[in-house]
């Protein structure tokens, strides 16, 4: 990984194994894969384990094993991974989880089963993705209603607005 440029993403290992560097299957890929180092259970927070069956319902706290320092001006997102919702019903539950620039501590990764029967989490095991993604300023400024154009074609139509 080039470190000169400004935009390289610097990873740096929580753990003493360099087997949680997370890593994409691909060069083309638009994510890398993050691996669990420890398994969380949100029942029994104080026992953290290497392999963990999460029941239906239940959600859990992945530790990865890495910390990012992010160059100036990017953000990372923590997406699921299609073949574990797709599978075993597992999702990244505040999906897309945000990782700020300055943003230091190891990466955890909240895994919800959304499926009907227990899927056993193993060590090691590829639980969700990292997309690191160039942030745009942008601000927020109040304006008065009067301003506001709400004049779109969509107007304030919500839910369900469009059709089925």
């Amino acid at each position: 990984m080039a470190r000169g440029n400004g935009n390289a993403v610097i990873v740096v290992p929580c753990c003493a194994s360099k087997d949680f560097m997370p890593v994409k299957a691909h060069d083309s890929d638009a994510c890398y894969d993050l691996k669990a180092r420890c398994y969380i259970d949100a029942s029994e927070p104080d026992l953290p384990t290497g392999n963990l069956r999460l029941l239906p319902g239940h959600r859990c706290l992945a530790k990865t094993g890495v910390r990012l320092q992010l160059p100036k001006g990017y953000h990372a997102y923590i997406l699921s991974r299609s073949g574990l919702a797709w599978k075993d019903g597992i999702q990244v539950l505040n999906a897309p989880g945000v990782i700020d620039e300055g943003y230091r501590a190891e990466i955890g990764v909240i895994l919800y089963n959304t499926g009907t029967g227990g899927v056993d989490l193993k060590y090691g095991q590829r639980i969700a993705q990292l997309a690191i993604i160039k942030t745009r300023p942008t601000y927020l400024t109040m304006i008065s209603e009067e301003e506001f154009k709400a004049d779109t074609e969509r107007g304030e139509g919500g839910f369900g607005s469009t059709g089925e």
